[in-house]
């Protein structure tokens, strides 16, 4: 039987195909552009068209798959969009979903993997939530713009500290937990980087090699959530729930660091510094 992984080309599900293809594993690399996921997996993976949206991809996506890797796409902001798939999932008696959720979900109901979640659990399929703390690649992401015009990370976090994890150890670990479903069934996993830091403390890290002085703007809720709106041009639903996620960071959400990682790979997670050095050209102006 096969592994379907949604959201393939993005900067977890990407690894997650690459991952389960060295252990061995048939991936089906799920996604709206099969000619661009054949060409970024050079035909060593099978591809489907498949779209939250249109229910009517859902059996060809799912045939001959018995595990399933979800990742619920940035741009549908309400839960009810994932459902009518995980209905799809019952149907199609899969033996593991593992959902890519959020660290920290358990207790926070605002942002929609919460309610995610709790559909998966409710529907009876066995899974694991890998519940990440915040990418590095929110870095190379969403906030590269200011560090490359501005020389400023602008991150409404506060004095609060982050334990950051880069996106292909996320996705290392979802294929740890995919690989052997009987072992993890019905668990939940965090998934931290090796240390928790302040964004003072990255800036420092990105001054120290990029060789420029990068400092940590620091904005106000308020102000981060209009500036996404107004200057950045962003949905309001995706500045509002990125907003939200930050004000959580500043209760210290977002700073446990774990084991989890290790015990599911064998491997430390990288360092930040690591991130910032593998991506030098990309901080460049």
């Amino acid at each position: 039987m096969k592994i379907l992984v949604t959201g393939s080309s993005g900067n977890v599900g990407r690894h997650v195909v690459n991952e389960l293809s060295r252990l061995g594993e048939e991936v089906v690399a799920a996604g709206t552009d099969v000619e661009k996921l054949g060409k970024m997996f050079d035909g060593g993976v099978s591809v489907a068209q498949f779209d939250f949206m249109r229910p009517e991809t859902y059996s060809n996506a799912l045939r001959d798959i018995d595990r399933v890797f979800l990742m619920r796409p940035p741009h549908l902001g309400k839960p009810e969009d994932i459902y009518p798939f995980i209905d799809s999932l019952k149907e199609h008696s899969i033996r593991l979903v593992s959902f890519l959720s959020l660290m920290g979900i358990e207790k926070n109901p605002i942002p929609p993997h919460h309610r995610i979640e709790k559909r998966i659990e409710a529907s009876g399929i066995p899974f694991v939530h890998i519940r990440p703390g915040f990418f590095m690649q929110n870095i190379t992401g969403l906030h590269l713009k200011e560090i490359r015009e501005r020389d400023t990370i602008f991150i409404p976090a506060g004095e609060s500290r982050t334990s950051l994890i880069d996106g292909s150890d996320v996705g290392l670990a979802a294929a740890a937990v995919l690989h052997e479903p009987e072992r993890h069934m019905n668990s939940a996993y965090t998934i931290t980087g090796p240390e928790a830091m302040d964004y003072y403390q990255a800036a420092k890290v990105l001054s120290d090699l990029t060789g420029r002085k990068i400092t940590y703007g620091k904005p106000g809720i308020l102000k981060y959530r209009n500036y996404c709106i107004n200057e950045r041009g962003l949905e309001r639903k995706f500045a509002n729930v990125t907003a939200a996620l930050y004000l959580m960071t500043r209760m210290g959400t977002a700073e446990a660091v774990t084991d989890d990682f290790f015990r599911l790979t064998g491997r430390q997670p990288k360092t930040f510094a690591d991130f910032v050095m593998e991506n030098l050209k990309t901080f460049e102006r």
